[in-house]
């Protein structure tokens, strides 16, 4: 999911104040523009964002993505390719120049089949990410956030919610949230 087409979640200290699409969240922190900054977070990654609010702000990060996309040239960027340096050993390059299509079609199918394989591992890891990277952004100071952080990748659930539960609500509803897939496989 590129940033553009991302969920946010706005915070002003430990209560939610926006949640939704990029544009929406945006807007809404717009309008209160005169009240303290709020900490935005991407929902897919957790990732505390840095937004610039201004209303100019959307032209001139166009421009500089076309910027981005005119310098990488390399590989075929109509079709999304892009060139990239990968390090084997020889008796990988041998192996893989003696498969039908060469060196790119075999990579490209190894790493399809290893992304099928291994999607649910893939998604619980990510979520266990995720919610460490939002957690220790909002709730780093909090008590039992070691702990809590040890049960997330421990895949301790009931641990993780007893350790989170005298939390502020929406710092543990979103906490919940984010770390719902983290779960599931476990």
């Amino acid at each position: 999911m590129s940033s553009s087409q991302s969920n946010l979640t706005a915070f002003a200290g430990f209560r939610r104040i926006a949640a939704g699409p990029r544009a929406e969240v945006i807007a809404l922190l717009r309008a209160r523009a005169d009240e303290p900054p709020a900490f935005v977070f991407d929902d897919s990654t957790g990732e505390q964002l840095d937004l610039d609010l201004r209303e100019s702000a959307n032209v001139v990060s166009e421009s500089a993505k076309h910027d981005e996309q005119a310098a990488r040239g390399v590989g075929r960027p109509k079709l999304g390719v892009v060139a990239r340096e990968v390090t084997l050993l020889p008796r990988h390059w041998d192996w893989l120049s003696r498969q039908p299509g060469g060196a790119s079609v075999a990579l490209r199918r190894l790493i399809d089949e290893a992304r099928r394989v291994h999607a649910d591992r893939d998604a619980e890891r990510a979520a266990r990410e995720a919610t460490y990277r939002f957690m220790t952004a909002i709730a780093g100071d909090l008590p039992g956030f070691e702990e809590a952080a040890r049960a997330l990748f421990a895949g301790d659930r009931a641990r993780f919610e007893e350790l989170v539960a005298p939390w502020p609500e929406d710092v543990r509803l979103h906490l919940h949230k984010l770390a719902a897939t983290a779960w599931s496989v476990s």
